[in-house]
């Protein structure tokens, strides 16, 4: 099942200790995704939701809190879609969840009592946008857990509701569509656990740790593979300025300075340590890269002398 269908699941399976947290579910899902209309002078509410279960739980919801009875009316929109009517009694109704005033003009965002409310009264706000309009992406770069909001002020008002719970929320405008976004995957987290959605959030987190060690596997991976390709060029280099410094010598080399040369050259992909118990006798790492340097130098100054091109000529353009 989809993450976001999985949420609504769980969230329509929870139930208040009292009609006033109901309330403001009810109230919240009525905003996010109904909407008033005016039909031979009265007001009538719609309100279009997105599965049966949910249909029915606003159905009873209406009919148990305020006594309104709503219908259920043929979809013109797209495949999926319930639409619930309210035909009567919709002034007052629209009243009573706050989506008109005392004088019957339209509120944009929520009612101060939703937006002012105590940290239930945020959370049920929450899962009533939520069943509206919500949705939660998979975890990974691009996670986000966001709701639709019809209106810019509803969407403030949404981001206010989220700041009394503790979790950061942002307001944004993508193409047209006012959005409140939660992005970080621990208050992604936060938030699915206010809801109630506590089983989609065991299985959220763990598909997000399982990404997260293949990302660190693969980050690993690729850093030790660019280490190797760099040691890798780093010792085509440097074999290919000893050959050429050998060259430009001659005779001319300490005996010390031409043992670190040759081995350079026998054992082309060892390491400076490895090189070093090679030697005879045995020396550390600083000592034979000291000669190596101190080698490539006298040559480079010989060949300066002379007029040559000097030990960086023989280094393959590929590995520079």
């Amino acid at each position: 099942m989809p993450l976001t269908a999985q949420v609504k699941q769980e969230l329509m399976r929870h139930r208040y200790p009292t009609g006033r947290l109901r309330a403001a579910e009810l109230a919240s899902l009525l905003r996010f995704a109904g909407g008033l209309h005016h039909i031979s002078g009265h007001i009538v509410i719609e309100v279009v939701l997105d599965s049966p279960e949910l249909t029915e739980r606003v159905r009873r919801g209406l009919a148990e809190l305020y006594g309104a009875p709503a219908q259920l009316v043929e979809s013109v929109g797209a495949p999926g879609e319930y639409v619930l009517r309210i035909p009567r009694g919709g002034e007052i109704l629209a009243r009573q969840t706050g989506m008109t005033d005392t004088r019957n003009r339209p509120v944009r965002g929520l009612p101060s009592a939703l937006v002012n409310g105590s940290p239930e009264i945020s959370c049920a706000v929450w899962r009533g946008a939520f069943l509206a309009a919500g949705s939660l992406s998979d975890p990974g770069r691009s996670s986000a857990l966001e709701v639709v909001c019809p209106v810019a002020e509803a969407a403030m008002a949404l981001v206010g509701t989220a700041r009394r719970v503790g979790v950061v929320t942002k307001a944004r405008e993508i193409r047209g569509s006012h959005r409140v976004v939660v992005r970080e995957p621990e208050a992604i987290a936060t938030m699915l656990r206010l809801l109630g959605a506590t089983h989609t959030l065991e299985e959220w987190e763990e598909v997000r740790h399982r990404r997260e060690v293949r990302a660190n596997v693969n980050r690993l991976v690729n850093f030790d593979d660019a280490n190797l390709r760099r040691s890798a060029q780093a010792a085509v280099a440097a074999s290919a300025r000893v050959e050429r410094a050998l060259e430009i010598l001659g005779d001319e080399i300490p005996d010390h300075l031409r043992q670190a040369g040759d081995l350079r050259l026998q054992h082309r992909q060892a390491s400076l340590d490895e090189l070093g118990r090679l030697a005879d006798p045995v020396l550390t790492k600083d000592a034979v890269a000291g000669r190596i340097r101190r080698l490539l130098a006298m040559a480079d100054r010989r060949a300066k002398e002379l007029g040559l091109p000097g030990t960086e000529a023989n280094v393959p353009d590929s590995v520079r």
